[in-house]
């Protein structure tokens, strides 16, 4: 799967998620997820666990604590994709 495609999934899981004073057009791979974006602890769990779904992949605590950007969100995702 190319990066393209994982970042457009990525883009429309974390959208459902951003605050009512943050627009979509916001999310850039240089995104911080809670920083920039402004979503909150219990979202990125959310986030996680849509992301499993979506790619069908198994994310481990360390991932989840590695997924601060969503340039980082995509790596990893890749990463496991390729596993």
């Amino acid at each position: 799967m190319k990066k393209e495609h994982i970042h457009q999934k990525l883009h429309d899981i974390v959208k459902i998620y951003l605050p009512q004073d943050v627009d979509a057009s916001a999310i850039e791979p240089s995104s911080h997820l809670m920083q920039d974006l402004g979503i909150n602890s219990a979202h990125l769990v959310d986030i996680a666990l849509d992301v499993e779904d979506a790619f069908d992949i198994t994310l481990d605590e360390k991932d989840m604590e590695a997924m601060q950007t969503v340039e980082s969100s995509v790596d990893i995702v890749t990463v496991k994709l390729n596993n």
